[in-house]
């Protein structure tokens, strides 16, 4: 089995609509396919340059607990991106960014973590992917510069191994600290240094 390195971000499930919208602004210009239509719980309606299961069908998840999407981005180039662009094919535009998917994305309307919370888990498709995932500051501002502007409140990189997740983003502060330091001895400790309520 391979790597899944991945990204999570934590939101207010009314920032989940505001989240995908900023998404979609990160995507390659042209995909081709068709447009997916999504209904959220909550009725917020989207148009995202995305599919569902590889499908571009309507999605009403009205009543769902999770919407899962299989999106592509674009990330400003370093070194870890230009070589991955280099291997895989892809090439730099003219805003100095690469496409970089499949990418998989889970949202959790009721996160794992805490009830009053959604989850955007994001995660790559493959062990060199994952790599890129794990190397480059540039993928990592773009889930944190995500996560920012879609009223986040936490943002994990997560090697989905066991291993303590490392926190990247936490109420508006970027940060390179490990679950299990002595700041953040678990998970519970995100919730506690607020403005997360318990």
């Amino acid at each position: 089995m391979g790597l899944t390195y991945g990204y999570d971000i934590y939101l207010r499930p009314q920032n989940v609509a505001r989240a995908l919208a900023n998404l979609a602004e990160l995507a390659p210009p042209s995909r081709g396919v068709p447009p997916l239509e999504l209904t959220l719980p909550g009725g917020d309606r989207l148009v995202l340059p995305f599919t569902s299961h590889f499908k571009s069908e309507p999605v009403d998840c009205s009543t769902s607990r999770t919407l899962e999407l299989d999106t592509s981005i674009m990330f400003g180039v370093d070194d870890a991106v230009r070589e991955y662009g280099e291997a895989h094919g892809h090439e730099i535009d003219e805003d100095g960014r690469v496409r970089i998917g499949y990418v998989y994305l889970t949202i959790r309307f009721e996160s794992s973590l805490h009830p009053r919370y959604a989850s955007a888990e994001f995660w790559a498709a493959t062990s060199a992917m994952s790599r890129v995932f794990a190397r480059s500051a540039r993928v990592r501002e773009v889930f944190t510069g995500l996560t920012a502007a879609s009223g986040g409140v936490c943002c994990l990189f997560d090697t989905r191994d066991g291993s303590p997740e490392q926190v990247c983003w936490l109420n508006g502060e970027t940060t390179q600290e490990m679950v299990s330091s002595p700041r953040f001895p678990d998970l519970r400790a995100l919730w506690r240094l607020g403005p997360i309520p318990t």
